[in-house]
């Protein structure tokens, strides 16, 4: 990412509400022109927090934030020129759905013709085209958030701010608005930030995600990197579904180590964080990444003896419960066209290949 590349930029920004207990510590990020970034972490990290002092509605204890290399963080939020999404959707329900997409125009006094142009343009973006006329009272959820995101886009904001926007919609149209809005992003370039705490959703839109915990980003990537090597114990365990080992290194081997289960047996993988020998630590791995062998023989190395405990059905994949000695349950993650369909009670070795076994100290 070059200079030039970057619009937003916040440098050793800190948030405090009561003057003692940091809710953003030290924020050094650096948002690119055209990007979608999905802010993901659990309540209270420190994402929203961040996303209201980007949209001028929370002012920094500490640091600055720039936009296109000017600072922002005494410029009033109307000044600002971002569009903002909300999960509440906050429609005037007094106004036609027109009127609520015209209004960014409205306050910036935009000619009334070229008014009704843009709000009819930005009604087509958003599949409401003819339903104009209408109050957000007659329409579904799903229409009222599409009424929502047209008057964030009505007025060609420099950003797109959203909070959560999507957490009120079931789940079949959560998914399908997830798709929709990547869409927008690609046929608009816009910039997008995007506010989140459900992890399936900041992979499924997002070129790179920001993964907050207490205050701190812990690791910002871009999907496929966040997902396949997560930095720390944290991440492992927040974005995606992960089988943990817990264990003791007990030789280390370049940038792997070998790792003792308390029931004997050793195991080897990307010594991620540097544990030295005898450290205790917690090997994972994706459910996905574990392939089971239901041959009576040891099948190969990095491998664990295991009882099939419960079949469970997922519509596109099986996953399988399996009780192994001294360690918590384990998941494995098959294919419906897998050859092979367990029973619980059935014996299974689970390899777990060394390269995508993840030892976090």
């Amino acid at each position: 990412m070059s200079a030039t590349d970057v619009l937003v930029k916040f440098t050793g920004v800190q948030k405090s509400y009561d003057g003692s207990t940091l809710v953003v510590r030290d924020l050094n990020l650096d948002i690119q022109s055209g990007e979608f970034l999905s802010l993901l972490g659990p309540s209270g990290s420190g994402k929203t927090t961040t996303l209201m002092m980007l949209a001028g509605f929370e002012s920094p204890t500490a640091g600055e934030i720039f936009l296109a290399g000017k600072p922002i963080t005494k410029t009033p939020p109307h000044k600002r020129n971002f569009g903002m999404v909300f999960q509440n959707y906050a429609l005037f329900p007094h106004l036609t759905i027109a009127d609520n997409v015209a209004y960014p125009l409205t306050v910036r006094k935009v000619p009334k013709a070229e008014r009704e142009s843009r709000v009819n343009k930005a009604l087509d973006m958003v599949h409401l085209a003819g339903k104009g006329e209408r109050f957000p009272g007659q329409l579904s959820g799903g229409q009222q958030q599409r009424v929502a995101l047209a008057r964030a886009l009505v007025f060609n904001p420099q950003l797109v701010l959203m909070d959560e926007p999507l957490g009120a919609l079931d789940k079949q149209l959560r998914e399908h608005m997830q798709i929709e809005l990547k869409e927008l992003h690609r046929k608009l370039g816009l910039t997008f930030v995007y506010v989140t705490h459900d992890q399936s959703e900041a992979l499924t839109m997002s070129d790179r995600v920001a993964v907050f915990n207490d205050g701190l980003i812990q690791q910002i990537d871009r999907v496929t990197q966040l997902y396949e090597t997560p930095v720390n114990r944290f991440v492992a365990g927040f974005v995606g579904d992960n089988t943990v080992f817990n264990g003791q290194v007990v030789a280390i081997n370049g940038k792997s180590c070998s790792v003792q289960l308390p029931c004997g047996s050793m195991l080897t993988g990307v010594n991620v964080n540097q544990a030295a020998s005898s450290n205790p630590v917690k090997a994972c791995i994706r459910p996905e990444r574990i392939h089971p062998h239901f041959a009576v023989d040891r099948p190969a190395a990095n491998c664990l003896q295991a009882t099939v405990d419960d079949v469970i059905y997922f519509g596109d994949h099986l996953r399988l419960r399996c009780k192994l000695a001294q360690q918590a349950e384990a998941t494995v993650k098959i294919a419906l066209a897998s050859q092979t369909v367990p029973e619980p009670g059935d014996s299974v070795w689970l390899h777990l290949p060394q390269e995508h076994l993840r030892v976090y100290r």
